[in-house]
């Protein structure tokens, strides 16, 4: 009974923190094209502005995706039902992208970025387990 309290809390939580990853995201990126910009950088002969773009525009699709995600975790929570198979899908592809970043971060940024990519998936999967497959809404008697 205690697990079923906390699944809304866990999910809004989770949600924020998928909201703030996706405003760093960009940020990030837009400060890499920043870089690549001004450095007139070039990969392979690449435009540097190419790079530029490609930079900026990577970080909006990927900052629109954890927001989708974020959506789709506030609706969870909102509604305190479990996502439908699209939004399930959706948030397992949104875990597995966070185990891979957070292997290439052990060994690009360090330790620490690590743990931040393990908490943000430890709240994407407790939010999926605690709204497991066909679990009714609170208040509602299962037949």
């Amino acid at each position: 009974m205690g697990g079923v309290a906390a699944r809304r809390p866990v999910v809004l939580v989770a949600a924020v923190v998928l909201i703030l990853e996706a405003f760093g995201i960009v940020l990030l990126n837009w400060i890499l094209s920043i870089v690549v910009d001004r450095q007139r950088m070039s990969l392979a002969g690449l435009d540097p502005g190419a790079m530029t773009a490609g930079a900026w525009a990577g970080g909006v699709v990927f900052g629109l995706y954890l927001l989708f995600c974020a959506g789709v975790l506030v609706r969870t929570g909102v509604r305190d039902r479990a996502p439908g198979g699209f939004g399930r899908i959706v948030l397992i592809s949104c875990a597995v992208v966070h185990a891979v970043v957070a292997a290439f971060a052990v060994g690009l940024v360090g330790w620490v970025a690590f743990l931040a990519m393990m908490v943000v998936l430890g709240l994407v999967v407790l939010a999926l387990v605690a709204y497991g497959e066909g679990r009714p809404a609170a208040g509602t008697v299962e037949p």
